[in-house]
């Protein structure tokens, strides 16, 4: 892809961790936003990439600044960049999302961080009614090589209301989000063959989102919404 991560924002990272503060942070903005620029080459190629085999209609990079107004930790300024990639809705479910943190803290996540309540409870009931083909998807070797035969994420302690915790997909149906992440040490994202793992990875994931995205553009019927 011919683009990698700088080193210098991993460096940078370390140093604000330390000083995370406005007067430290203002006093080498400049070299900050260079960094960021570069960055943000890195976000470009992997959406350029994604878009030779998936169709992502936006690209969201996130600010530095932190909204500390409801947190305990009022550190003004993030440690990491983080941006998503948007499928294409509403035939195309599910997201792609890229973070950079120093001390081997970098990951790639993709799936359903906060479904919408009607997304979640059709979910939910897709698997109520047939758990056999995401199971498939799971179990497949080349996919959990990559990311695990298993969701991460929120769920509930029993069951949600109106599903009944005996059921043999209960450990699918209490999740609240549906998410696979793959972690990456500072050496690793550093390396030329960053981007392209981090493609392969999304890649990987398709079968996944095909499936999640047949279940939420159709009803329990298989009849389309869209």
């Amino acid at each position: 892809m011919g683009v990698t991560v700088p080193k210098e924002a991993l460096d940078f990272f370390k140093k604000l961790e330390k000083n995370n503060n406005r007067d430290w942070f203002n006093e080498r903005k400049k070299a900050f936003k260079s960094i960021e620029a570069e960055v943000k080459q890195v976000y470009n190629s992997i959406f350029e990439t994604l878009n030779t085999h998936d169709e992502i209609d936006k690209l969201k990079m996130f600010r530095i600044y932190r909204d500390v107004r409801f947190s305990k930790n009022k550190d003004p300024y993030k440690t990491h960049f983080g941006g998503s990639f948007h499928r294409a809705k509403p035939k195309l479910r599910g997201g792609y999302y890229l973070h950079i943190q120093p001390n081997n803290e970098s990951f790639i996540a993709t799936g359903f961080w906060e479904p919408a309540p009607a997304d979640l409870l059709r979910i939910r009931k897709e698997f109520e009614m047939d758990d056999s083909e995401i199971r498939e998807i799971l179990a497949n070797k080349k996919f959990n090589s990559i990311w695990g035969d298993t969701f991460i994420g929120d769920e509930v302690k029993t069951a949600p209301k109106g599903f009944s915790k005996e059921h043999k997909a209960i450990d699918l149906i209490k999740k609240k989000q549906y998410i696979f992440t793959k972690k990456y040490t500072d050496k690793e994202v550093l390396d030329t063959n960053f981007l392209k793992d981090v493609n392969d990875s999304f890649k990987a994931i398709r079968p996944y989102f095909n499936y999640m995205s047949d279940v939420l553009t159709t009803d329990l019927n298989g009849v389309s919404l869209i």
